[in-house]
């Protein structure tokens, strides 16, 4: 079985990437490539797709993986009814969603009544001043 999918070509920290044709069991850097049918640059986000060479290819059963889906239907290919096309409204699930801080319950701050006037003496504790000594010699 064939399958349509991306090959990374590119410098280290700078992939870029071929539409290839190869069988489905082999690893995309090691397998026979039976044919290219595009290439693919993640940084501009520009595809360059032989539209009839990957029809040929769709119609003679080749699988395409779920990104190649999403660059061949952008392309204009015509995708026969079995290929699954990639959910577009993807939602990011959140674990233990519970423990937000906007899903914790909300504190009551209690706020103390402030006196408008102050007393006018306060009785302070009178105590005996500590000396230093200066027998520490």
């Amino acid at each position: 079985m064939l399958a349509i999918r991306l090959q990374r070509l590119g410098r280290k920290g700078y992939p870029v990437y071929r539409l290839a044709v190869q069988e489905a069991q082999r690893h995309p850097s090691s397998g026979r490539v039976v044919a290219y049918v595009g290439t693919y640059n993640p940084h501009t986000k520009e595809a360059s797709v032989q539209v009839e060479a990957a029809q040929k290819y769709l119609d003679n059963g080749a699988q395409p993986t779920p990104r190649v889906v999403k660059l061949l239907s952008d392309a204009g290919v015509k995708l026969p009814s079995w290929v699954k096309q990639p959910a577009t409204d993807k939602q990011k699930s959140i674990r233990n969603a519970e423990k937000l801080r906007r899903n914790q319950p909300k504190e009551e701050v209690v706020e103390e009544p402030v006196a408008e006037e102050a007393p006018a003496e306060t009785p302070a504790t009178e105590e005996a001043p500590v000396e230093e000594t200066a027998d520490k010699e």
